[in-house]
């Protein structure tokens, strides 16, 4: 299968609250290697030394140190596009997270806008 369409079908198996994920992507022909990285590098894939797998990637819903799902997706698309192959595996899901924000000083508006929209 297609690394975009796998990636997509994880997205769809996720619970509506999931906050960041991570995987393991690998790629048929090593050989291919510094190319994938050079595309992968857009995602920030952090490189395996000396391991089955050969990227970490770390992916977030709506906020993190992660990257974007959408940009995840896109990337993972050109990467199919230009002829790669391999697999992903799913290895870390976190949810149910909210981002801490300081609110000293913000008008009660806000607050109340922040926990509508992170449903505290």
């Amino acid at each position: 299968m297609a690394f975009a369409q796998d990636f997509q079908e994880v997205l769809n198996s996720l619970p509506g609250d999931w906050t960041d994920i991570e995987f393991d992507l690998r790629i048929d022909d090593e050989n291919r290697y510094i190319d994938a990285a050079v595309l992968l590098s857009l995602i920030n894939a952090q490189p395996y030394s000396k391991a089955e797998w050969h990227f970490r990637i770390a992916v977030a819903h709506s906020f993190g140190h992660a990257a974007a799902a959408e940009t995840v997706a896109a990337t993972l698309g050109k990467l199919d596009s230009e002829g790669f192959t391999g697999q992903i595996v799913l290895r870390e899901v976190r949810e149910g997270r909210s981002e801490i924000v300081q609110m000293w000083g913000r008008p009660e508006s806000v607050r109340e806008e922040f926990r509508l929209r992170r449903s505290l």
